[in-house]
Formats: C-alpha cells, structure tokens, sequence
C-alpha cells in the first residue's frame, strides 16, 4: 500500500504498479470521512492508517458499487460499526446486486464487477447537492447509473471516483485507452460518462483524485483535453 497526502486528503494506493486500487481519507477537524473501500484484503491497510490519524472514522462514502470500490466495506463496517455509510439512491440497487435499468435510463448493460456477497446496506442514501462533512456530492452517472463525485468545498479538491482516470494519462472512462483499458471496459454509458466529465470540468478543481492513478494538480486544463479526445473517439461534437 502507498500513501500520499495533499492537505485534507490521503490517497491510499493498492496495487500501485500493476493496476493501481485507490481509496481516500478525508480528514474534518474532529473525524475521519472514507472515500471509496478497495479491495477486500485492504482493510487492514485502511485501518491502520485512520489509526494513525488519531480520530474516529465517521463516514464511509461509496462513489460507485464496483468490486474494487466496495471490496473491503464489509470488513471495515465490522470494525468502525458506527460509521455511517453513504451512497447514491440510484447506486445502492446495485450495492444489492439488482443491475436492472429504470425507465429513462439508456437501456445499455451494466458493466463491470457488481458485488454479490456484500452484505452491508447504506445508512444514508444521498443526492446532488447534499453534504457529507465538508464534501459536497456531484451526481455524475455513466461509469455506473448512480455513480458520484465529491467536491471538498475547503480546497476545490474533486474526488471523481472512476469519472476519469489518471492511470496512463488523463482519460474519460468511457474513452477506450489501451495504456489503461479496464475503466472503458466497465464503463455502462460512455455518453452519459462523457457528459457528466464534463460537468465537473466546470468545477475548475484544484486538484483531482481518481480511483485509478495519481493525483492530479490544476487539472482543469487536461480534463478540458481528455474531454475533447474522447468526443473524438465517441464522434460527438462539442
């Protein structure tokens, strides 16, 4: 496991060089928020690094339900059962293991690993708009139907989950990079996807943080390029 700190934020790595797993720790003056849960050997890792901080961790927030976001949620609601979980509404029918679509919704198939053994239910089920201590919830759905972001309203930091990449380059996950190519893969909407990167580049974050690769500083100039390669190769005009 790595682990790299930029102010309010520690991205915790797994798998650094092979296929990098992150998650993310979110520090608020009296607890600990958690970003995402990895993979299911991680909450060792995890713990011991919220134990270093020295404060309780009050909040697990879940930006999607793939395996390699959700993997060690089980675990971890075991050893910190009064942390809250949070998801999107939308995304906790596939927390469940339901990856039926609703009315609306392009009638494409849900891609990726969808958990079928965790048994941990969301406490809260969240919205655009909501907070969450001092992040501020993005719907940003397209790699999956409910998927978020958070924005850090502190720093302008954008958690975006698997909206983009940074493994290999800044990548839309709907654009098929071959330097990186599994976030494509389990992609459901690439138009939808492409959309919502969109949206957050109107953010103008400070930094970024993804579930797959390094921390990006003052993106907002490669996200606005990332978006134009992958209108490119979806042909969909600006």
């Amino acid at each position: 496991m790595r682990v790299l700190q930029r102010k309010y934020i520690w991205q915790l790595t797994f798998l650094p060089r092979l296929f990098p797993v992150n998650c993310y720790l979110i520090e608020e003056e009296e607890s600990i928020t958690l970003v995402d849960a990895a993979l299911p050997y991680s909450a060792a890792g995890i713990s011991k690094v919220i134990e270093d901080r020295g404060k309780p961790l009050t909040r697990i927030v879940l930006t999607h339900a793939h395996d390699d976001h959700v993997g060690a949620l089980d675990r971890l609601k075991a050893r910190y059962p009064e942390a809250k979980v949070y998801i999107s509404e939308r995304e906790a029918r596939l927390l469940a293991g339901d990856r039926s679509l609703q009315a609306g919704e392009p009638q494409t198939k849900i891609r990726g690993g969808v958990p079928s053994g965790v048994k941990t239910r969301a406490d809260v089920l969240v919205h655009e708009g909501d907070s969450i201590g001092s992040l501020l919830v993005i719907a940003t759905p397209g790699h999956t139907p409910g998927s978020i972001s958070l924005l850090d309203t502190r720093t302008k930091a954008l958690l975006a989950g698997d909206s983009f990449h940074t493994r290999g380059g800044l990548t839309v996950t709907g654009h098929l990079r071959w330097a990186f190519p599994f976030p494509a893969l389990a992609t459901w909407s690439k138009e939808t996807a492409l959309a919502s990167a969109n949206k957050l580049t109107d953010y103008q974050p400070t930094l970024l943080a993804t579930g797959h690769g390094e921390l990006l500083l003052d993106p907002t100039e490669e996200m606005q390029k990332a978006l134009i390669a992958a209108r490119r190769q979806l042909k969909v005009k600006s």
